[in-house]
């Protein structure tokens, strides 16, 4: 006998609020995520703050660039996996959010040479980082500008490097391509752009609001 849809819809849901839940967070991204909250700023789920602590974990990761500061709730579960001497180049363009990121990652004991924060246009300042000097790339910037992000990344990366892309899925409306809204369109053509891209080995991850996760070759 086949399930109801409905309870089919409802096991589904349960399993990925399991699967968020499955890692506790720290009382500094608590105290981040309160920060966000006060200012208005949306952050990443607890599922993908877990992962991202994995993934710079499996790949040792020294150097890290994130698009997308926000409170530092993505910059402490990045940190939680690098190396002990890794250095987190962090740009966001509101000057309160870096503000907000420092205070956070300050009380939670983060030497601040560890910790580079580059307020400023994405776009304007990734071609001023070193070419093929970093492990691990994250995008979590305007979805405007994802396929830009992309370009800019593949350059950045090194062999072995990881791109990650958060809201590859944009409030499931990716899926849906009959949806030619700016964002969803704009990221599923950068989600074909790396697909299309031969130096890159992808996966797309149904967490959070979509994790794009693709290994430089």
């Amino acid at each position: 006998m086949t399930a109801p849809k409905n309870s089919t819809r409802a096991a589904f849901a349960a399993t990925l609020a399991y699967a968020e839940a499955f890692v506790a967070e720290s009382e500094g991204a608590e105290a981040a995520r309160r920060r966000a909250d006060e200012l208005g700023v949306e952050c990443i789920s607890t599922g993908v703050a877990a992962t991202l602590t994995l993934l710079t974990r499996v790949v040792n990761a020294r150097a890290v660039a994130e698009i997308g500061t926000g409170t530092g709730v993505s910059a402490l579960a990045l940190l939680a996996g690098m190396a002990p001497d890794g250095v987190l180049t962090s740009i966001d363009a509101e000057a309160e959010h870096h503000l907000a990121a420092r205070e956070v990652l300050t009380a939670q004991g983060i030497p601040s040479r560890r910790v580079r924060l580059i307020a400023g246009q994405a776009l304007s300042v990734l071609p001023k980082l070193t070419d093929g000097a970093y492990d691990v790339v994250y995008i979590d910037g305007d979805p405007l500008e994802y396929v830009e992000y992309v370009a800019q990344a593949q350059g950045l990366l090194r062999s072995g490097g990881l791109l990650v892309l958060h809201h590859a899925l944009w409030r499931d409306l990716v899926a849906d391509e009959r949806n030619d809204d700016d964002e969803p369109l704009i990221i599923r053509e950068a989600l074909e752009a790396v697909l299309a891209e031969e130096s890159f080995t992808p996966a797309l991850l149904p967490i959070g609001d979509g994790l794009l996760v693709a290994v430089k070759n």
